[in-house]
């Protein structure tokens, strides 16, 4: 699973690669499921699933109400988040705190928000991906394990702390004023 916005630097066309050469290791991988909407030049992704020949192995479901979020995290073998930029990278904590394993890139803030929790990969290797994912897939104690860092890792954040931490930065700002 991937979910996020349809866009270049999400890194979409990497995991497409990467899955396609998964799939020509083994053809036994589940679908490739792609939910989130359209984002600027999202052309690309869909063109690139063309061109590998990947039309009956990925599905896209569009816009996922908030609701609806936890049951496809928990529904998936793998979550998958190849991105380049991030300003935080709320998606990989849902998916850790579901207790979904995760494969995401070592890029930006992605490496604080995962920690110990998932597997790391340099977003432009795409060898580096399709390795992290025939791990995952192939590794049942390797996904339980992964299950638990997950939700150690995802623990340690909370809106509480996130709101208790702000609080104590405008008050040493307003002290020191």
């Amino acid at each position: 699973l991937y979910f996020g916005t349809i866009e270049p630097r999400k890194n979409l066309l990497v995991l497409l690669d990467a899955y396609h050469a998964l799939l020509a290791r083994d053809d036994t991988p589940p679908d490739l499921v792609f939910a989130g909407r359209k984002g600027w030049q999202y052309q690309s992704v869909f063109q690139r699933v063309r061109d590998l020949g990947l039309d009956q192995r990925i599905r896209f479901t569009s816009w996922v109400d908030e609701a609806d979020a936890p049951a496809m995290m928990n529904a998936a073998t793998v979550f998958v988040y190849p991105s380049l930029y991030e300003g935080f990278g709320l998606p990989p904590l849902e998916a850790m705190a579901c207790g979904t394993p995760v494969v995401c890139s070592n890029a930006s803030s992605l490496p604080e928000v995962v920690g110990e929790g998932g597997i790391l990969f340099d977003p432009r290797d795409t060898g580096a991906l399709t390795n992290a994912l025939a791990r995952v897939l192939t590794d049942e104690r390797l996904r339980v394990d992964m299950r638990e860092r997950g939700l150690a890792q995802a623990a340690k954040f909370s809106w509480e702390r996130a709101a208790r931490e702000t609080l104590a930065v405008y008050g040493s700002v307003t002290r020191n004023q």
